[in-house]
């Protein structure tokens, strides 16, 4: 199961058990670098829903997960960001379980599924390649392999 998935899950859990309320979609950010965590949960959507202040339902929402979800480590709640620290643990397990995975991360072609061609720049001879072509040269052969 992916770290999204059980954040997720255990962010509506904490919502309906906290707040007595079902929410179907919890927002995803990457956290700033100027702050501490690994994910950041955007809490002002909630606030649609449960009427109150961002900062307080930030920290009982990040205390939730802190005392049942062992993947968190730690969080912090910044102006209705509520930034989660992922433990250490949690990537040792996920490294472990892939490392001996001899496929993982390729997708084996579906015979009933069309084929998909990728076009992208390629060099012109009559011209000289500047910083533009070849980051559109490098990302179109990336996508295509």
């Amino acid at each position: 199961m992916s770290l999204q998935t059980v954040v997720q899950a255990n962010i509506q859990k904490a919502i309906s058990i906290i707040y007595g309320i079902d929410i179907e979609n919890v927002e995803f950010q990457s956290t700033r670098k100027d702050f501490e965590g690994d994910v950041t949960v955007v809490i002002f959507p909630f606030l649609k829903i449960i009427k109150g202040n961002p900062l307080t339902i930030g920290n009982e929402i990040g205390q939730y997960l802190l005392d049942n979800v062992p993947e968190v480590q730690k969080f912090n709640v910044v102006a209705g960001f509520l930034n989660i620290v992922i433990a250490d643990q949690y990537y040792i397990d996920f490294f472990n379980s892939i490392k001996t995975e001899e496929n993982f991360g390729f997708v084996l072609p579906n015979e009933a599924e069309k084929e998909v061609m990728v076009e992208f720049a390629s060099p012109n001879t009559n011209k000289p390649l500047h910083l533009g072509h070849l980051r559109n040269i490098l990302l179109g052969s990336s996508v295509a392999n």
